[in-house]
């Protein structure tokens, strides 16, 4: 069954990211932080679908996401071309990248949009978080980190949640003085601020390659493979690379 959603408003984050705000009369969506919908439309009278991260919290008759534009992207470009008032069909908010125990220690590791459903699970983390967690965030360039505003602010309200930012073309600019590279350049300064790494969960979002790459990088490391959560089509969409 899906929900009609009206567009209530459109702001633009970054040159090629768009958050959108759905309102949906007489309906209240619970869901758990991470978790995401599917936006429902129609290109050249074939009807399709893609998922999208619910980055707000639950409890309302909204929800917020964070959509990045690709040329050749079908989804995307039809939601950029969303403006207010636009009405959406779309699915119960669900998946499976959400908080497990925020009593355990844990590991985010993102690049590029994948950090939209990582980013509310690390603010979930940082009000109900029992331990320590690291998100490392990789991207192409400053002008392309999303929520960096409000990750920078969490960080420095709190010394339970550490955040770190890699850049993988950040040679021209002499304005950044942070890491470089590749997001898995980085896990093992990451998990060095991690007590027992036999009892921390990590979640992976991004690029199908940087997910598998990790993953395995994690259980060398000692990480229990089945505390280790994705959105888990990862290892599909590398194969048909």
């Amino acid at each position: 069954m899906t929900l009609s959603v009206t567009v209530a408003d459109v702001h633009q984050m970054t040159p090629d990211v768009k958050q959108f705000r759905l309102v949906a009369d007489d309906h209240r969506f619970e869901f758990d932080p991470g978790q995401h919908t599917t936006a429902h439309f129609e290109v050249d009278g074939e009807e399709d679908a893609r998922p999208y991260t619910a980055i707000n919290a639950p409890g309302t008759n909204q929800l917020v996401l964070t959509i990045k534009r690709y040329d050749d992207g079908t989804g995307s470009v039809y939601m950029h071309e969303r403006t207010p008032g636009d009405e959406i069909e779309i699915d119960p908010v669900e998946g499976n990248l959400h908080l497990r125990d925020p009593e355990r220690d844990a590991l985010f590791v993102a690049t590029g949009t994948g950090i939209t459903p990582l980013y509310p699970m690390v603010r979930q983390y940082a009000t109900e978080g029992e331990g320590t967690a690291a998100l490392v965030f990789g991207e192409r360039d400053q002008e392309h980190l999303i929520f960096r505003e409000s990750l920078d602010q969490l960080r420095a309200g709190t010394d339970a949640v550490s955040v770190e930012y890699v850049l993988s073309d950040a040679d021209d600019d002499a304005a950044w003085n942070g890491k470089t590279g590749h997001v898995q350049d980085h896990l093992p300064e990451a998990l060095e601020e991690l007590d027992d790494l036999a009892d921390v969960d990590c979640y992976i979002c991004g690029v199908p390659e940087m997910v598998l790459e990790t993953e395995e990088l994690l259980e060398d490391a000692g990480v229990d493979g089945d505390r280790i959560f994705t959105e888990g089509w990862e290892a599909d969409a590398a194969d048909e690379d």
